[in-house]
Protein backbone atom coordinates (compact mmCIF):
# COMPACT_ATOMS: atom_id res chain seq x y z
CA UNK A 1 0.00 0.00 0.00
CA UNK A 2 1.27 3.42 -0.94
CA UNK A 3 2.50 5.61 1.91
CA UNK A 4 1.38 8.81 0.16
CA UNK A 5 -0.26 11.37 2.37
CA UNK A 6 -3.72 12.76 1.78
CA UNK A 7 -3.17 16.34 0.64
CA UNK A 8 -5.46 19.35 0.27
CA UNK A 9 -5.58 22.58 -1.70
CA UNK A 10 -8.25 25.26 -1.93
CA UNK A 11 -10.82 23.26 -3.93
CA UNK A 12 -9.26 19.81 -4.18
CA UNK A 13 -8.33 16.74 -2.12
CA UNK A 14 -5.56 14.35 -3.22
CA UNK A 15 -5.89 10.75 -2.07
CA UNK A 16 -3.35 8.01 -2.73
CA UNK A 17 -4.35 6.13 -5.86
CA UNK A 18 -4.93 2.43 -5.15
CA UNK A 19 -6.96 -0.59 -6.25
CA UNK A 20 -10.17 0.92 -4.87
CA UNK A 21 -10.11 3.18 -7.96
CA UNK A 22 -10.81 0.26 -10.30
CA UNK A 23 -14.10 1.83 -11.33
CA UNK A 24 -16.17 2.13 -14.45
CA UNK A 25 -15.56 5.89 -14.41
CA UNK A 26 -11.77 5.53 -14.47
CA UNK A 27 -12.03 2.86 -17.17
CA UNK A 28 -14.17 5.20 -19.30
CA UNK A 29 -11.52 7.93 -19.02
CA UNK A 30 -8.85 5.54 -20.24
CA UNK A 31 -10.99 4.67 -23.24
CA UNK A 32 -12.10 8.22 -24.02
CA UNK A 33 -10.20 9.35 -27.14
CA UNK A 34 -10.39 12.99 -26.08
CA UNK A 35 -8.94 12.27 -22.62
CA UNK A 36 -6.16 9.95 -23.78
CA UNK A 37 -5.26 11.64 -27.09
CA UNK A 38 -1.75 12.50 -25.84
CA UNK A 39 -1.27 9.66 -23.33
CA UNK A 40 0.62 6.42 -23.82
CA UNK A 41 -2.55 4.35 -24.23
CA UNK A 42 -2.49 2.38 -27.46
CA UNK A 43 -5.55 0.16 -27.36
CA UNK A 44 -8.83 -0.08 -25.51
CA UNK A 45 -8.21 -0.61 -21.81
CA UNK A 46 -10.01 -3.47 -20.06
CA UNK A 47 -11.12 -3.73 -16.46
CA UNK A 48 -8.53 -6.50 -15.91
CA UNK A 49 -5.75 -4.26 -17.23
CA UNK A 50 -6.86 -1.42 -14.96
CA UNK A 51 -7.00 -3.76 -11.96
CA UNK A 52 -3.52 -5.10 -12.74
CA UNK A 53 -2.16 -1.55 -13.09
CA UNK A 54 -3.71 -0.42 -9.80
CA UNK A 55 -2.49 -3.56 -8.00
CA UNK A 56 1.01 -2.55 -9.10
CA UNK A 57 0.46 0.96 -7.78
CA UNK A 58 -0.62 -0.55 -4.44
CA UNK A 59 2.65 -2.50 -4.19
CA UNK A 60 4.97 0.38 -5.11
CA UNK A 61 5.66 2.28 -1.88
CA UNK A 62 8.00 4.79 -3.55
CA UNK A 63 5.40 5.95 -6.07
CA UNK A 64 3.83 9.39 -5.58
CA UNK A 65 0.42 8.97 -7.20
CA UNK A 66 -2.82 10.64 -6.18
CA UNK A 67 -6.46 10.66 -7.25
CA UNK A 68 -7.75 14.22 -7.56
CA UNK A 69 -11.14 14.85 -5.92
CA UNK A 70 -13.34 17.92 -5.66
CA UNK A 71 -13.72 19.02 -2.03
CA UNK A 72 -17.33 20.09 -2.54
CA UNK A 73 -18.68 16.65 -3.45
CA UNK A 74 -15.72 14.19 -3.35
CA UNK A 75 -16.01 13.60 -7.12
CA UNK A 76 -12.92 11.90 -8.62
CA UNK A 77 -11.88 14.07 -11.59
CA UNK A 78 -8.36 12.93 -12.45
CA UNK A 79 -4.98 11.66 -11.29
CA UNK A 80 -1.53 13.16 -10.79
CA UNK A 81 1.81 11.51 -10.19
CA UNK A 82 5.55 11.94 -9.85
CA UNK A 83 7.12 8.75 -11.21
CA UNK A 84 9.78 7.66 -11.61
CA UNK A 85 11.72 9.45 -8.92
CA UNK A 86 15.51 9.48 -8.90
CA UNK A 87 16.42 10.24 -5.29
CA UNK A 88 20.16 10.29 -5.99
CA UNK A 89 19.87 13.07 -8.57
CA UNK A 90 16.85 14.66 -6.86
CA UNK A 91 14.30 14.70 -9.67
CA UNK A 92 11.01 13.13 -10.61
CA UNK A 93 8.84 12.82 -13.71
CA UNK A 94 5.46 14.57 -13.58
CA UNK A 95 2.26 13.29 -15.14
CA UNK A 96 -1.39 14.32 -14.92
CA UNK A 97 -4.63 13.06 -16.40
CA UNK A 98 -7.76 15.14 -16.03
CA UNK A 99 -10.30 12.46 -16.83
CA UNK A 100 -13.62 14.16 -16.16
CA UNK A 101 -14.07 16.44 -19.18
CA UNK A 102 -17.11 18.13 -17.60
CA UNK A 103 -14.75 19.71 -15.05
CA UNK A 104 -12.34 21.10 -17.66
CA UNK A 105 -11.49 24.77 -17.93
CA UNK A 106 -11.94 25.47 -14.21
CA UNK A 107 -8.28 25.66 -13.24
CA UNK A 108 -8.17 22.31 -11.45
CA UNK A 109 -5.13 21.04 -13.38
CA UNK A 110 -3.11 24.13 -12.42
CA UNK A 111 -4.25 23.94 -8.79
CA UNK A 112 -3.39 20.24 -8.58
CA UNK A 113 -0.04 20.70 -10.30
CA UNK A 114 0.99 23.56 -8.04
CA UNK A 115 0.04 21.64 -4.89
CA UNK A 116 1.84 18.43 -5.85
CA UNK A 117 4.95 20.30 -7.00
CA UNK A 118 4.98 22.25 -3.74
CA UNK A 119 4.69 18.99 -1.78
CA UNK A 120 7.49 17.35 -3.77
CA UNK A 121 9.82 20.30 -3.27
CA UNK A 122 9.07 20.94 0.43
CA UNK A 123 8.26 17.48 1.78
CA UNK A 124 10.04 15.09 -0.58
CA UNK A 125 13.11 17.29 -1.05
CA UNK A 126 13.18 17.08 -4.83
CA UNK A 127 15.23 19.74 -6.58
CA UNK A 128 13.68 19.35 -10.04
CA UNK A 129 10.55 17.99 -11.69
CA UNK A 130 10.58 17.00 -15.38
CA UNK A 131 7.90 16.24 -17.90
CA UNK A 132 7.41 15.35 -21.53
CA UNK A 133 4.55 16.87 -23.50
CA UNK A 134 3.49 16.62 -27.12
CA UNK A 135 4.23 19.99 -28.71
CA UNK A 136 0.78 20.12 -30.33
CA UNK A 137 -0.97 19.72 -26.97
CA UNK A 138 -1.12 23.50 -26.61
CA UNK A 139 -3.44 23.57 -23.60
CA UNK A 140 -1.00 21.40 -21.63
CA UNK A 141 2.07 23.32 -22.85
CA UNK A 142 0.41 26.61 -21.84
CA UNK A 143 -0.51 25.19 -18.41
CA UNK A 144 3.05 24.03 -17.77
CA UNK A 145 4.51 27.39 -18.80
CA UNK A 146 1.97 29.19 -16.60
CA UNK A 147 3.01 27.24 -13.51
CA UNK A 148 6.72 27.74 -14.13
CA UNK A 149 8.01 24.91 -16.30
CA UNK A 150 10.63 25.84 -18.88
CA UNK A 151 11.54 24.00 -22.03
CA UNK A 152 14.84 22.12 -21.79
CA UNK A 153 14.74 20.14 -25.00
CA UNK A 154 12.89 19.05 -28.11
CA UNK A 155 12.63 15.50 -29.46
CA UNK A 156 11.69 15.80 -33.13
CA UNK A 157 8.92 13.55 -34.48
CA UNK A 158 9.29 11.51 -31.32
CA UNK A 159 5.88 9.95 -30.77
CA UNK A 160 2.96 8.66 -32.77
CA UNK A 161 -0.29 10.34 -31.73
CA UNK A 162 -3.47 10.37 -33.81
CA UNK A 163 -1.63 8.51 -36.58
CA UNK A 164 0.99 11.26 -36.96
CA UNK A 165 4.47 11.72 -35.52
CA UNK A 166 4.74 14.70 -33.21
CA UNK A 167 7.53 16.59 -31.52
CA UNK A 168 7.93 16.08 -27.78
CA UNK A 169 8.95 18.96 -25.55
CA UNK A 170 11.00 18.21 -22.46
CA UNK A 171 10.26 20.70 -19.72
CA UNK A 172 11.34 21.16 -16.11
CA UNK A 173 10.74 23.25 -13.03
CA UNK A 174 13.36 23.72 -10.32
CA UNK A 175 12.92 23.94 -6.58
CA UNK A 176 13.70 27.59 -5.76
CA UNK A 177 14.91 26.60 -2.26
CA UNK A 178 17.50 24.16 -3.58
CA UNK A 179 20.99 25.30 -4.53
Amino acid sequence: MSLNKILHSERLVYRPLNSAYCTETYLQWLNDEEVNRYLEIFEPYTRDQLKSFLDGVDKNESLLFWAIHLKENDKHIGNIKIDPINRYHGYGEYGIMMGDRSEGGKGYAAEASNRIIEYCFKEEGLRKINLGVVEGNTSAVNLYKKIGFQQEGLYKKHGLYNHQYHNLLRMAIFNPDHE
